[in-house]
């Protein structure tokens, strides 16, 4: 049986096409009403149309669904805003965000331009910080919310010319750290998800046969589950093809090595024992490293 979103309002961000499409679809299938948001550009965020959200909009009510189309950009906070107070308006309340929108601007960090750096952290950073802040105070006060944000594989573990959309991506993962925290005594659960996807982002990355066994479609059932009502909060899943893990940011048992000259050499000496990562841990939140190095300090080990 599948997850039911029957009464919910889902927004999805970048859902033109590829995973946000698929994203939006899904849910209407499932009951939600669906803002179907696009601006329309190409992959590296120039230009602007709403065909593609309202052929997704159009896709959604032939199939008995219910959805309108907005191309505001993720980038204008004002026009994110305005499609807030619009969905308001027509459904009265907000219950998923999806944050999917984004760019790419690939080059070497040696060859790219600031202002191309600067764009894509624009487009997925502050573009889902946007719509977040703009969804926040409907959520608190309905007691209820579940907000995803996109990361990606880049973001956690690094890929070659990708700088911008790595630092981007790793950023959403701090922010859904602390949204999920603040959120929590008001049932706004906050996730992310690193998809592994065919789509025009991905185009020309991969060779035609791996792009083929990548099916924008396989990534939907972690969106269904991080944004369902028994969704986790704080989780990162992982997927593509089929297959679903989950990453986390974990500390490691460390050492204690204390004050005096020569530490930076017994650390350099023992880095290796600093890295060992047999029962490391994952902190609840940011000051359980500290406590975790206090605690070490003093039972001086």
């Amino acid at each position: 049986m599948s997850l039911d979103f029957t009464g919910r309002v889902a927004i999805v961000t970048g859902a033109g096409g590829g995973l946000g499409r698929e994203h939006a679809l899904a849910l209407a299938k499932r009951g939600a009403k669906v803002v179907v948001n696009d601006l329309g550009g190409a992959r590296d965020g120039t230009g602007g149309s709403n065909t593609a959200a309202q052929a997704v909009v159009d896709e959604i009510i032939a199939a008995g669904g219910e959805a309108i189309a907005n191309s505001a950009s993720v980038t204008d906070f004002a026009a994110v805003q305005n499609m807030v107070q619009e969905v308001m308006n027509k459904w009265g309340r907000i219950d998923i965000l999806i944050n999917n929108a984004g760019i790419l601007r690939d080059k070497s960090f040696a060859k790219m331009e600031l202002d191309d750096f600067r764009l894509v952290l624009e487009v997925h950073l502050m573009g889902s910080v946007h719509c977040c802040k703009a969804v926040w105070p409907i959520m608190v006060a309905q007691n209820y919310g579940r907000i995803m944000m996109t990361t990606s594989s880049s973001g956690l573990y690094g890929n070659f010319g990708q700088s911008n959309y790595s630092a981007a991506k790793l950023g959403l993962v701090g922010l859904m750290q602390t949204l999920a925290l603040e959120g929590a005594k008001y049932d706004i659960r906050v996730n992310a998800l690193a998809p592994t996807a065919a789509t025009r982002m991905t185009n020309g990355l991969y060779p035609e046969a791996m792009l083929n066994a990548i099916q924008a479609s396989d990534v939907v059932p972690a969106m269904l589950v991080l944004a369902a009502q028994d969704a986790p909060n704080r989780t990162i899943l992982c997927a593509g093809a089929g297959s679903f893990e989950a990453a986390h940011i974990s500390l490691t048992q460390g050492l204690h090595l204390g004050r005096g000259d020569d530490v930076d050499e017994q650390l350099m000496a023992r880095l290796n024992e600093v890295k060992n990562t047999e029962g490391q841990s994952i902190p609840e939140n940011g000051m359980a490293q500290g406590h975790q190095e206090i605690m070490s300090a003093m039972k001086g080990k």
